[in-house]
Parts: C-alpha cells; sequence; structure tokens
C-alpha cells in the first residue's frame, strides 16, 4: 500500500489532514472494503487506516461541538459570578499562540 505506516502501526500523515480530507478518504477506503476485491494483507491496512481516520474525524467534530458550545453559552447576567472554567474549554486557540 502507498500510504505510510509508522513502525508503532499509526499514520502520522493523519494528523496533519483537514477534517473535509480525512472524510473524503475514509469514504473511498469504505467504498474500496465494501467491493472486497483487496488481497486480505492490503484489506487489513485499509481497515487500520480507516479506524485511525475515523478516530481523526471524531476528534475534529468533538472540537468544534466543544467550540459551538462555548460560543452559545449563555452570557452571564450583569453582576453575576463568573461561571468557572471547565478542563475542556481551551484558554487559547490556535490562533492566539
Amino acid at each position: 500500500m502507498a500510504d505510510a505506516t509508522s513502525t508503532d502501526g499509526t499514520f502520522p500523515d493523519i494528523a496533519e489532514m483537514r477534517y473535509e480530507d480525512a472524510r473524503e478518504e475514509l469514504i473511498g477506503i469504505v467504498a474500496k472494503l465494501e467491493a472486497g476485491q483487496a488481497p486480505l494483507e492490503d484489506s487489513m491496512h485499509l481497515w487500520r487506516r480507516g479506524e485511525a481516520l475515523a478516530a481523526h474525524c471524531s476528534t475534529w467534530l468533538d472540537g468544534a461541538q466543544a467550540e459551538i458550545e462555548r460560543a452559545t453559552r449563555p452570557a452571564p447576567a450583569p453582576g453575576a459570578a463568573t461561571p468557572p472554567v471547565h478542563a475542556d474549554d481551551a484558554v487559547f486557540d490556535d490562533d492566539d499562540a
């Protein structure tokens, strides 16, 4: 297979992928696996890469959901105590670094 796999079985290139690109590749992998035409070794490699892509997409979606929830949280009433900071709240975005 053409995709680079590290010695620990991970796919380091996936970490840098945009959500849309990872999703498109995952759709292609699912189609190949459903066709059932790939040899077993290739199918296993595709399955492992598909799992890694699915996890990457899930991480992107979880992050987007958390950002939307933070952005749509109601503002505290004047004079009200500041709401506590939660562990999953980002103090700095990548743009702030």
